[in-house]
């Protein structure tokens, strides 16, 4: 039976992603100052103006401003044209982190509640779903065509949607995709698209093992045009592409973000500590597939629940996948931050091309058998 499934993701200078980057280089510089320092930050930003918000405990007053500034400024937003800047006019409303939530993370409980999720497959290298892998490697390129000047047109900004066939559960094709990135309107669209084609579609499905779809089939800005992307088109805040940061849709979610808190916040942490277990769930060759759930209450150490679900993927039985699962990591609140050794500055670049499946971050790394 014929399937489809399709994901998206969006580049670095994305209005949520600059959001995104800005408030987890501020979880870094808190970081950096003690480790044990707390964080919960928002960033909005919109036509020529950034708002930042939230809670920081903190040894060290931290220089807010110049940090969103650079962030800004990294991202490609130097030029007046886009009404957005390194110079925009910043509003700073910071403050420390509540009492009533101090009181239990002091102890080792969770920052927060809710339900968190994580998965991992076999149909990519990176051992994730490959609709989100390909968007992700799309936006990325592009990224880099911009800042090496291999397109030097193109403007900050930008999405990419894969249309994924699968035969049986098997991938067997991508039939659709689609670019959306701003560009200098004196090049012409088709010359867009044909560039896009040759140095940005073609190299990542390639690498794949995918031929490119027919070019009817390959959307370049489905309006027609775009030329100023940014704040200034849509404003971007804090927490609004969960879905880009983890598997496309393709698994489920717990529904809260990751950027912007410190790993005492278990919709960050636990979050990373399922998709670690269910990685090397499949690492191992237990399963094809495998989904980790968990849950926690505000305050509390340890998760009130905890499950693995395989699909019917399983190698051996369920009870067997969970003994090996439980003895990975220690899913209390401090067993995490410890065992995954989470207490580093190492947030902001989690913040562009998803949190999962690029090497690097501890969550993705495979144990030794």
């Amino acid at each position: 039976m014929k399937t489809f499934f399709t994901s998206e993701s969006v580049a670095s200078g994305h209005p949520d992603k600059i959001c995104d980057q800005i408030s987890d280089a501020i979880v870094d510089a808190a970081l950096t100052v003690d480790p044990t320092s707390r964080v919960a930050i928002e960033t909005l930003v919109t036509t020529n103006r950034v708002v930042l918000a939230g809670e920081v405990t903190c040894p060290k007053r931290l220089p807010y401003e110049s940090i969103a500034r650079e962030v800004i400024r990294s991202l490609g937003y130097t030029d007046g044209i886009y009404n957005f800047s390194h110079r925009s006019p910043m509003s700073i409303y910071i403050h420390e982190q509540s009492p009533d939530i101090a009181v239990g993370v002091d102890t080792g409980g969770a920052g927060d509640q809710g339900m968190m999720f994580g998965y991992a497959c076999r149909e990519t290298p990176e051992l994730m779903p490959l609709p989100i892998i390909l968007a992700h490697r799309l936006v990325e390129r592009m990224d880099e065509a911009r800042e090496k000047k291999i397109m030097p047109f193109l403007r900050p900004d930008g999405k990419s949607e894969v249309k994924v066939a699968y035969d049986n559960g098997k991938a067997v094709s991508v039939d659709q995709v689609v670019i959306a990135v701003p560009h200098d309107p004196k090049v012409s669209a088709q010359e867009v698209k044909r560039q896009l084609i040759h140095n940005v579609i073609k190299p990542v499905l390639k690498q794949y093992g995918f031929k490119i779809p027919k070019e009817k089939d390959i959307i370049v800005n489905g309006t027609g045009k775009w030329e100023i992307g940014g704040p200034a088109s849509d404003t971007g805040v804090t927490g609004r592409k969960i879905i880009v940061d983890t598997y496309g849709a393709y698994a489920r979610h717990g529904g809260g973000c990751f950027s912007g808190k410190d790993p005492t916040k278990v919709d960050r942490s636990a979050a990373y500590a399922c998709r670690y277990i269910a990685k090397n769930i499949v690492a191992a060759g237990l399963a094809d597939r495998a989904e980790v759930r968990v849950a926690y209450v505000i305050g509390h150490r340890e998760p009130i629940a905890k499950s693995v679900e395989c699909f019917g993927t399983e190698k051996k039985s369920i009870k067997a996948v969970e003994q090996f699962a439980w003895k990975l990591l220690d899913l209390s609140v401090p067993g995490i931050i410890d065992g995954l050794s989470l207490r580093q500055p190492i947030y902001q670049k989690t913040a562009r091309y998803g949190h999962f499946g690029r090497d690097g971050f501890p969550w993705e790394a495979i144990i030794k058998s």
